[in-house]
């Protein structure tokens, strides 16, 4: 048998309670270090979760880390700055990492630079620079030409810039900043978007509606000039575009669109609170319908009204297996519309004759493809209560605000807020609202949570009025076989709400117990379908006045 060599085994031994003492010493050398240099933790950040559930809904610690890094206020665009002396688009609303961008731009400035800021909170700052062009020369473009359908599409400009989308760009919302070299600046909005996420929360950008109240060049789906084209009705004017392009600059909000006001204040205090969100475009939506599959909650901004074909399907596709949905605005998929290519590339120009018997499709084409007035409209005809829970009832006129209503206090949304039901959260509710109504199509286990009565004389309603008032209603309904879930505010301006209430550069906060709220949803929602957890529970008959 042979012999252990125990001065061997020794040595062994020393050596290696050497290395676990000199282990243990750069530890807590580290931790010494990490205490004076204001360090929250010893735990290095690549050995934490990916996710993790948070106090407001499933957390990321990618967003976490993202809006740790230093952010700017130099995104904003400086009080008394022209933003028509520098304006521009990119050939495409939504781009993935490796993308080359093409940019348009028309100045009559020497030369101009390019920024690229992701939005989010980033202390409060909100954005992050991501990228800074060389300067480029600049470019007086010519008129943007007008057809037939007084579509307005700037196909004949030159390309100004190209720009790649490089792993730099984190993806999510951006704006695209054009400045010129007297300092005059504009936007170009831009949403960056990863086909792999997984993410818990997908927010969808709402390009198609945007595009269609643009009215850059004179004319967009609401609004014209000149005599008629087609129909001579006074609503919709009859000399309103047919089809829009996205290949113009946007004319408002300096050239963002309404991204500010109706889309930015959700994703600021989304990322502020770390939760796990990615973004896409409805235009995203309508051409990968089946991305839904890879996420738990769809979140609808502020007047998300144009809808496609595609896009309902992949919405009716993804609630039938569990996805929950949130539609924040109201007036969601109240217009039927289509995508269809342009010179500069697939789905740049959106079609919505509002006449189905304009629409060159009408009789040669599925109803579902031809665009009418509403989704209701022949001949599609096929409601959006399925999807929605309510219907478009009107809208107040501009700058009025009234009301929100609790009729459903004990509802878990309400979880946290101290509201009764009657209580009033002032000056939440304004532009456009939605209406519980009677129909089969209305969902049988539908819950109403607050019940708010709109002036008929403060703006226009369509449908039953009650003592002079119609209703706004926020309402809750659960499926019964895949139990996902679906909230609809019934307010066209709960995004914006929410700026009120986390900026001090708005009117006054009108209920700060709307973010508790959102954040009770996306609480909920995150956990998957809601019906196993929080079943509608129906109450439309205890409604008053009944009917209403």
């Amino acid at each position: 048998m042979p012999r252990h060599n125990s001065r061997g085994i020794g040595r062994v031994s020393y050596l290696l309670i050497s290395v676990y003492v000199l282990l243990m010493v750069a530890a807590l050398v580290s931790l010494k270090i990490g205490s004076f240099t204001g360090s929250h933790s010893t735990i290095p950040t690549t050995t934490l979760p990916p996710t993790m559930i948070g106090a407001d809904g499933v957390q990321s610690r990618a967003i976490l880390d993202e809006n740790a890094l230093p952010g700017t206020t130099t995104w904003r665009v400086a009080p008394n700055t022209s933003t028509t002396a520098i304006q521009g688009f990119a050939n495409a609303t939504n781009a993935q990492i490796g993308q080359n961008l093409d940019l348009y731009v028309t100045t009559k400035l020497p030369s101009y630079y390019v920024e690229a800021f992701r939005m989010g909170w980033y202390q409060g700052k909100g954005a992050r620079l991501i990228y800074t062009s060389q300067r480029q020369r600049g470019i007086d473009q010519p008129a943007c030409p007008v057809d037939g359908n007084n579509m307005v599409s700037c196909y004949n400009w030159k390309i100004s810039a190209v720009m790649l989308v490089s792993p730099k760009f984190v993806p999510g919302d951006y704006l695209l900043k054009l400045v010129g070299s007297d300092g005059s600046s504009s936007y170009i909005p831009l949403t960056v978007w990863d086909p792999a996420s997984t993410s818990t929360y997908v927010v969808v950008n709402r390009s198609i509606i945007e595009q269609g109240w643009n009215t850059y060049g004179g004319f967009s789906f609401y609004a014209g000039t000149g005599p008629c084209i087609q129909d001579n009705n006074s609503y919709p004017v009859c000399n309103r575009a047919r089809v829009v392009s996205f290949d113009r600059p946007y004319d408002t909000g300096n050239g963002s669109s309404d991204f500010l006001t109706n889309e930015y204040p959700l994703v600021a205090l989304m990322e502020k609170e770390g939760l796990d969100v990615s973004y896409i475009t409805d235009i995203t939506l309508a051409t990968y319908p089946n991305v839904l599959a890879h996420h738990k909650v769809l979140i609808s901004l502020d007047h998300d009204e144009s809808w496609t074909y595609e896009e309902r399907v992949a919405l009716q596709t993804a609630q039938a297996h569990g996805l929950n949905a949130v539609f924040l605005g109201a007036a969601a998929m109240v217009r039927h519309v289509r995508l269809e290519p342009s010179i500069l590339g697939l789905n740049r120009q959106v079609v919505d004759y509002r006449n189905s018997y304009e629409d060159p499709l009408y009789g040669k084409a599925p109803g579902v493809q031809v665009t009418g007035n509403t989704w209701e409209s022949p001949p599609a005809s096929w409601s959006p209560l399925p999807q929605i829970g309510v219907q478009y009832s009107g809208y107040l006129a501009p700058n009025v605000f009234v009301p929100m209503v609790v009729s459903d206090a004990k509802s878990w949304v309400f979880q946290g807020t101290g509201l009764v039901n009657g209580s009033s959260l002032v000056n939440v509710i304004a532009s456009d609202f939605d209406h519980v109504i009677s129909s089969p199509g209305e969902p049988a286990n539908l819950e109403v949570l607050s019940h708010s009565p709109v002036p008929v004389s403060e703006g226009t309603a369509s449908g039953g009025i009650w003592n002079g008032n119609s209703y706004s209603d926020m309402v809750y309904f659960t499926n019964p076989v895949s139990h996902a879930g679906t909230i609809d505010t019934g307010n066209n301006v709960w995004v914006g709400d929410l700026n009120r209430c986390t900026t001090v550069t708005y009117r006054a906060c009108p209920a700060p117990q709307l973010i508790t709220i959102t954040n009770n949803i996306l609480r909920l929602f995150a956990k998957g379908p809601s019906g196993l957890i929080e079943p509608s529970v129906a109450n439309v008959a205890s409604i008053s006045p009944a009917g209403s």
